[in-house]
């Protein structure tokens, strides 16, 4: 394979929340004249809310809305200034109801996200070390990002896994100050929770430990004075801890606080803390509603407003419990979610419900993986006992007519987060259909095979029963591979799909920038596996091209398609996989529109180059036919430079020669951090030399060493289609005697002379191969992640 383009995050996040607002789900627009908070307008529907994170419904407190009113009446609608000037005359007020909530001093925010990036970058020292929840929330782990610039490592382990935490303690107390551990204290999808207690134990036993907790979920539904569900677990604030809460949300107004018992720390960031000196200030409105809140939050009334919130979500809990519905977490806070596993079997259960006239949250990527997309339901104090009763039975009676109309199971949900699956699973029914699904290619018709796949690269039947003997039976775990090949066909025996597949260890990174991949590399120097996993794939790591074929005209096409997806997903359970692949489309809408929808998200590949030679030209036609610009470049940099080297076609290769032949292989492969993979056995070169079906083009300069400066490595396959799988390459020479494109050169001459039909130039330098007369078309991958744990990981690298 070859070099990945990079292409932005944003970029596949923008597909994913494209499709969500193509389906009505995202991108709404609230209607009518006024709120209650009970129903929410959209479509022209008064929708029961289900959707809010005002929990106590606060903002629709009269005694709110008055102090809001009322203070733009007297100061206007804001007040342009900094803080770090001067402060709103409502300001002292609300800064001191605040602080008499937590009883520690605190800091008001503009909003969360602004507060993180003005606490985060002044508390954390450059001596400091900083570890995140890989769920805690977008905003912390942004501002995490402004710490990479003063060379403070931020490491990340996976949610919840406290075991994995002091591990990175450990590793980073040997060099650094404080270990900062950065969690929610309630998770927005979810509605779990950090483990707060095990976490104060933690720290009981490394005292470098310091925690960073955002509890803006938490917020004023629970702990005294309605200061949060961290307060509640802990009851006092511990001095190693700061604490994020908000204004907004529950609260009912505006801003967020940040609560710091280190009263240096706390002069710190108040006095320059980025955004916090350099923001606007809250809007007096704000300002005042936060002030009335605060008074709710200070007198007995909130117990009264916790207590009711409870009984609602006790009720939901309970009705919950007598459904079959996959509820991912079951918890004490007003967040619940409902899993629906694929994303089009989310968007169907919304649309349903909204059509009955609820109105929920979809959980989509990339805020949880996109297999684990799923409904999120918020309940609060608007909501009523009789409709939290009928939203429960419209769940129950809809979701499994989404499954059904979406081609799924409650099974396959339930395997997809990691919950327990019921015993007896709705069987495949495959009907008119004959499955053949085999574990080697000699188990599989060689001419059926070859007519499916035969012209595809180095995918023909004796191209993969070379695969077989050389990915099996090796050293290392990373050189075997399993295989598995499908062939769908009608009752008539006519073929509508087939693919091959392989499951192998694959470096996390391998789709990651170079610069990051040259960071792993260097810790993979002490642990050769580090930052890996088990990988299912359509094809493998060795070919290129379309390996799949399908007959999209065939009335069961979409069957086929179907029992394939459900064929990966059951074997990537069988086999371990953290990852499935599916490799290499073209920028087909409908068939990428079907993988989106099965949970998978596209990535953009090198563009895949190929040569037609159908017309059976001589090399002096081909070369007439390039454009005149390129006939330039011909002459100048391969014509010109083309008798300096001696051209060898080895069919087999000396045994003394191999070993320099796999060097050539292994300084591209060392310089391709692009595209980061484990280099190949040496088992597979042997095997190459012993087959008939491969070739080696080797150049050697004439006036030079006798040893070879760059090598070809071809195999033909049955379909007559000519395959330079991987280029060997001393880049003493590759500048001044363009070795590259003479082996290009070359590999096209020696097509020509076996009369082959195609070449199949594979995905990398299309530049190069289109100079010489290649067709350049996009290539995409589809890929699904067990979790996002190693996305973001590497997001903070």
């Amino acid at each position: 394979m070859a070099r990945i383009k990079h292409n932005n995050f944003l970029d596949t996040v923008n597909e994913v929340i494209t499709d969500a607002a193509h389906q009505g789900i995202l991108h709404l627009y609230a209607e009518g004249e006024n709120f209650n908070g009970r129903t929410i307008g959209v479509g022209g529907q008064a929708l029961y809310h289900f959707g809010t994170t005002g929990y106590l419904g606060l903002e629709q407190d009269a005694r709110l809305k008055e102090a809001a009113v009322g203070a733009i009446q007297k100061y206007g609608t804001q007040f342009p200034l900094s803080k770090s000037y001067i402060s709103h005359p409502l300001y002292n007020a609300l800064e001191d109801r605040i602080g008499q909530m937590y009883g520690q001093t605190i800091i008001i925010t503009k909003n969360s996200t602004l507060g993180h990036l003005g606490a985060i970058p002044s508390a954390v020292d450059d001596r400091d070390a900083v570890i995140l929840d890989h769920q805690v929330h977008w905003s912390v782990q942004n501002a995490c990002k402004l710490l990479r610039n003063r060379s403070i490592p931020v490491d990340m382990v996976r949610h919840n896994h406290l075991d994995m935490l002091e591990d990175k303690i450990k590793y980073h107390s040997r060099k650094r100050n404080r270990i900062w551990y950065m969690a929610d204290g309630i998770y927005s999808m979810y509605g779990d929770s950090a483990p707060l207690h095990q976490l104060m134990a933690l720290s009981e036993k490394y005292s470098q430990l310091h925690f960073y907790i955002d509890d803006v979920h938490g917020m004023s539904w629970a702990g005294r004075h309605g200061t949060g569900f961290v307060m509640d677990q802990l009851k006092e604030l511990p001095g190693n801890m700061l604490l994020f809460g908000t204004l907004s949300k529950t609260f009912g107004a505006s801003g967020a606080v940040l609560v710091c018992p280190d009263k240096k720390m706390h002069h710190r960031i108040k006095t320059f803390g980025g955004p916090l000196t350099f923001s606007a200030q809250l809007e007096p409105a704000s300002v005042a509603a936060a002030s009335a809140s605060a008074d709710i939050h200070l007198s007995p009334e909130i117990y009264c407003l916790q207590n009711e919130l409870k009984e609602r979500t006790q009720y939901f809990n309970g009705l919950l419990s007598r459904t079959d519905l996959p509820l991912v977490d079951r918890n004490d806070s007003p967040v619940f979610y409902i899993g629906t596993g694929m994303p089009k079997t989310g968007y169907n259960f919304v649309n349903r419900l909204m059509a009955e006239g609820f109105y929920v949250n979809l959980g989509l990527f990339p805020a949880v993986p996109v297999k684990n997309t799923g409904v999120r339901i918020t309940i609060s104090r608007h909501n009523q006992k009789e409709e939290i009763a009928a939203l429960v039975e419209a769940m129950a009676h809809y979701y499994p007519k989404a499954l059904e109309e979406t081609g799924t199971d409650l099974g396959r949900v339930r395997h997809a987060f990691a919950m327990a699956v019921p015993k007896t699973r709705p069987k495949v029914v495959h009907g008119d259909l004959d499955i053949l699904l085999e574990n080697s290619i000699t188990k599989v018709d060689k001419k059926i095979w070859n007519n499916l796949m035969g012209a595809q690269g180095a995918m023909d039947w004796d191209g993969l029963l070379f695969l077989e003997n050389s990915f099996q039976g090796n050293e290392l775990k990373e050189h075997n591979w399993e295989f598995r090949y499908l062939i769908i066909m009608d009752c008539n025996g006519k073929p509508i799909l087939a693919t091959f597949m392989t499951a192998g260890l694959w470096m996390d990174d391998m789709l990651a920038k170079e610069t990051i991949s040259k960071t792993l590399e260097k810790a993979r120097k002490y642990d050769s596996y580090h930052l890996t996993s088990r990988t299912l794939s359509i094809g493998s790591l060795f070919t290129e091209g379309n390996h799949l074929y399908l007959d999209r005209k065939h009335p069961l096409g979409d069957r086929a398609l179907n029992i394939l997806m459900w064929t990966l997903e059951t074997l990537g359970h069988k086999m371990g996989a953290k990852m499935t692949v599916l490799r290499d489309f073209g920028p087909d809408e409908e068939m990428g529109g079907f993988f989106k929808d099965q949970g998978f998200v596209r990535i953009q590949m090198p563009d895949s180059c190929v040569v037609d030679l159908t017309d059976h030209m001589d090399v002096q036609t081909y070369i007439a036919r390039l454009s005149v610009r390129n006939r330039r470049h011909f002459r100048k940099e391969i014509q010109a430079f083309e008798p300096e080297f001696q051209v060898d076609i080895l069919n087999t290769c000396p045994k003394e020669q191999l070993p320099q032949l796999i060097e050539l292989y292994r300084n591209v492969h060392r310089n391709n951090l692009g595209l980061n993979t484990f280099s190949f056995p040496e088992r597979v070169f042997k095997n190459m030399s012993d087959n008939p079906h491969w070739e080696f083009i080797v150049l050697r300069l004439k006036s030079g060493p006798p040893k070879p400066i760059g090598a070809m490595f071809c195999y033909k396959n049955q379909g007559k289609t000519y395959v330079p799988a991987f280029v060997g390459l001393d880049y003493t020479y590759v500048t001044s005697h363009y070795t590259y494109r003479q082996l290009l050169y070359q590999t096209i001459k020696r097509a020509i002379s076996l009369g082959f039909s195609h070449i199949d130039f594979g995905l990398t330098a299309s530049f190069e191969k289109r100079k010489l007369g290649a067709v350049v078309s996009e290539r995409y991958a589809f890929v699904q992640a067990s979790d996002n744990y190693v996305l973001e990981l590497l997001g903070t690298m």
